[in-house]
């Protein structure tokens, strides 16, 4: 009674039948009744007295495959695979063909990824329950994910004869089964066969769509150029804004030049009049004269019927400094000729545009000349724009987008802000302009912000956290981290780092799921992108944001709060220090209350977490370690830690250079010498000529830390002048990277350089005049923005200029 208590997560009646049976003197010790009594707690959140009752229900009883499974569950539970594993193949040493057991390793197998293990259990599975289709599927997908793509289709072939189905009758599970074994022929490279498989059971396929796409696809491998002419033909009038459909009509017809490939284009031109796409991809092939003629059709088309993101859509063209000259040319052209006569060129036929064409012009002018760094330029195309039409919100987005280019991201949160308080309900607004606050350092007005969309009566970093929202973490914790709040900025990490386990732990749902509902397809996909997870940009930030942090925390550990106090209070007098411990009083009764605030919220929270669990009995587990910025911040290794984070992003994100420079700056403190060799070798791979891998060569055959100026005090001069070099010709000359060297510069990385710090500062000032790093001292005291009103002082900088 008490296992099928637990099946159908009836806990407390199964724990009262336990009850009743451990009650009885002869079964007191019964060891299958205590571990289900175990795991049944377990499900309860009473973790460690389940352990206790397993573990004591097992020694009873080390011959039983109960005993051994609920062990497994118990581990599994807990994300202890491997143990879990373990004690899986113990019970079936007792019970070996217990189907249940077999099936529970199955899923631990295909978990992680144990492929062989998999097959073979599978195996066993198909041979006890021939008649079921998961034994079939399952060991068809094994070994498929071996790789043994002729072998799994067999087996699909052989399941899929054992089907009764109707060549009318559509069912959408027996389709899905026919794609899936369409697509394993077509990844073993049997290209004919898929096609013949394709046009036998294209009737009984539900995805019309796919169906013509992989005939196009299988044509073009069988070299069937005419048959793939035709399907690409078709699939156009399908849909012609589809950009493979075009590459795909051009590999069936392959242009022998350039104005047969263009042929391709102005054919759909005439067919699909209003299609933007076959305007937009000869752009890609076309130079000089005819690129201006194709570019000319397509720009008037787009600013005419005023289409915002067609800046967008040309943004690839602008690593061709010949095309982007072209672009400026034409568009400053039309903005002349519109202002004087409302019509894109003086010698057309008469036809005058509308008022909203010359700001469309604008815009994307503004655009223009920020992605090529004249934001001078950029901010009198915008301003024009939003004193013709102050309430276009996309308008004050490109002039945030402006200012925060410009390195000025205070005054970029201001314009998001006003972006924002144009239309207070659009949630990408409001996502926008709290991004731009994380940028600015301004957490708590970002979470007020964030506030009027999350869930009421919940604090919305907690919501936010729940949602999995991990732009927001992203940004906190670059943001925290700006602000040397370490600890603060750890925890948003570590709160990225436990979304994607949590992730990895979702794929269990589907191992069952997936071949219960013949989503095949969809399930391979799903693993594939499971193995490269932590490939994703947010792990890769939140995981260089952490290694960095732990480096810091490794070379300047944090020291006692009370000899930072003793050192702070040596040299104050008696009324100074009156007034320093007053002011620390008021601070501290003030946390206090914050803290009894945020306490009061949490018991609210945990209180609706309690009775939610009441509810609903299927919460498996306990509740995780709460992650608490003080004791992040004060690990005791952190050169540990930050090898954990640096893990994946070795694996999966070999490509970036950042990987290896941050796995050298880990060795090197570990003093692993293989392993710093490994690092640069792999980083010089990528690009030899970084400036950060030259540190690193110099300190790792010289056993220096920062350049010249450690190798040689006498060479600091050099080391300063090389470093403040803004000469033209340097081709890395960029705001990130000059912020990086007055910032060196003032922290004596590069010996005693504060004179030619200002200096420096002053020179870039006149490079980038909007980037509040290089204003003077006490500039951001200086400017007050009153009321909610938007500083006007770069601005007028601007004007002056």
């Amino acid at each position: 009674m008490p296992p099928r208590c637990y099946e159908h997560k009836q806990y407390r009646n199964g724990l009262k039948f336990c009850k009743q049976i451990l009650s009885n003197p002869k079964f007191a010790e019964h060891g299958e009744t205590l571990a289900m009594k175990g795991l049944t707690l377990n499900c309860l959140g009473k973790k460690e007295e389940a352990y206790d009752l397993v573990r004591r229900g097992l020694r009873n009883d080390l011959k039983s495959h109960v005993c051994w499974h609920v062990y497994g569950l118990l581990q599994r539970s807990d994300k202890k695979y491997d143990e879990a594993i373990k004690c899986y193949r113990n019970a079936l040493k007792w019970d070996k063909d217990n189907l249940q057991i077999l099936r529970d390793l199955s899923l631990l197998q295909i978990q992680m990824r144990d492929l062989e293990g998999y097959r073979e259990t599978r195996y066993q599975l198909l041979q006890l329950r021939p008649a079921q289709r998961a034994s079939w599927i399952g060991y068809a997908i094994a070994y498929h994910l071996l790789e043994d793509y002729e072998m799994a289709a067999k087996i699909v072939e052989e399941f899929r004869k054992t089907q009764q189905t109707s060549p009318d009758k559509v069912d959408y599970e027996y389709s899905e089964l026919l794609l899936y074994q369409n697509q394993v022929l077509r990844e073993a490279g049997l290209y004919k066969e898929a096609l013949e498989h394709l046009s036998s059971y294209e009737k009984q396929i539900c995805d019309k769509l796919a169906v013509e796409e992989t005939r196009g696809e299988l044509f073009l491998k069988l070299e069937r150029l005419d048959d793939a002419t035709e399907v690409y033909r078709r699939l156009q009038e399908r849909n012609p804004e589809n950009w493979s459909y075009y590459r795909g009509l051009e590999n069936a017809l392959k242009p022998g030049g350039v104005e047969d490939r263009q042929k391709i284009y102005e054919d759909a031109w005439e067919k699909f009049p209003k299609g933007l796409v076959p305007r937009r991809l000869p752009l890609n092939f076309l130079s000089g004269e005819k690129f201006r003629e194709c570019l000319d059709r397509y720009l008037r088309l787009n600013f005419s019927k005023g289409c915002p993101p067609v800046f967008t859509t040309l943004k690839s063209l602008y690593n061709n400094k010949e095309k982007v000259a072209l672009i400026e040319e034409l568009v400053v052209g039309y903005e002349t000729t519109l202002k004087n006569c409302r019509m894109f060129n003086e010698n057309d036929d008469g036809k005058e545009e509308p008022p909203t064409t010359l700001l469309w012009v604008q815009y994307f002018l503004a655009q223009h000349y920020d992605i090529i760094d004249q934001q001078t330029l950029a901010l009198e195309y915008i301003n024009a724009a939003i004193d013709s039409t102050p309430t276009l919100i996309e308008l004050f987005l490109i002039k945030a987008k402006i200012y925060k280019h410009a390195g000025n991201i205070k005054e970029a949160a201001q314009w998001m802000d006003e972006a924002q308080a144009l239309d207070t309900a659009d949630r990408f607004i409001n996502s926008k302009c709290a991004k731009y606050m994380l940028k600015a350092g301004m957490v708590k007005e970002a979470e007020e912000m964030c506030s009027k969309f999350t869930r009421e009566g919940a604090s919305a970093v907690e919501n936010l956290n729940e949602m999995q929202c991990m732009w927001f973490q992203t940004e906190c914790a670059l943001a925290y981290k700006s602000m040397n709040k370490f600890g603060e900025a750890l925890k948003k990490c570590h709160e990225i780092e436990r979304h994607f386990v949590e992730i990895t732990d979702d794929q269990f749902d589907f191992h069952t799921y997936c071949m219960r509902k013949m989503t095949l397809r969809s399930y391979v996909d799903l693993l594939k992108l499971e193995d490269v997870l932590r490939m994703h940009p947010f792990y890769y930030k939140a995981a260089v944001s952490a290694i960095q942090i732990y480096l810091s925390l490794h070379d300047n550990p944090l020291t006692d709060d009370s000899k930072e106090m003793q050192a702070e209070t040596a040299n104050l007098s008696d009324k100074e220090l009156k007034k320093l411990r007053n002011k620390q009083r008021r601070a501290q009764k003030k946390a206090q209350l914050e803290e009894e605030k945020k306490n009061a919220e949490k018991e609210k929270q945990l209180k609706n977490q309690k009775k939610k669990k009441e509810d609903d009995d299927e919460e498996i587990g306990g509740p995780k370690e709460e992650l608490v910025p003080d004791k992040l911040v004060k690990v005791e290794n952190p050169l540990e830690e930050a090898v954990k984070f640096l893990i994946p992003l070795k694996h999966l994100v070999k490509d970036k250079i950042d990987t290896h420079l941050l796995a050298f700056e880990i060795y090197f403190r570990k003093e692993k010498y293989l392993l710093m060799l490994q690092s640069v070798k792999r980083a010089l791979a990528i690009e030899p000529d970084h400036p950060w891998l030259h540190q690193c060569l110099v300190r790792f055959f010289k056993g220096a830390a920062k350049m010249m100026a450690y190798l040689d005090s006498s060479t600091e001069t050099n080391a300063a002048e090389l470093a403040t070099s803004l000469d033209v010709s340097l081709n890395n000359r960029t705001i990130q990277i000059c912020t990086e060297v007055l910032e060196c510069l003032r922290s004596g990385v590069l010996g005693d350089c504060k004179e030619r710090a200002e200096s420096y500062r002053a020179e870039c000032r006149k490079l980038y005049p909007y980037t509040l790093a290089f204003m003077p001292p006490g500039y951001e005291e200086n400017t007050k923005i009153a009321n909610g009103e938007v500083s006007t002082e770069t601005e007028e900088l601007a004007n002056e200029m």
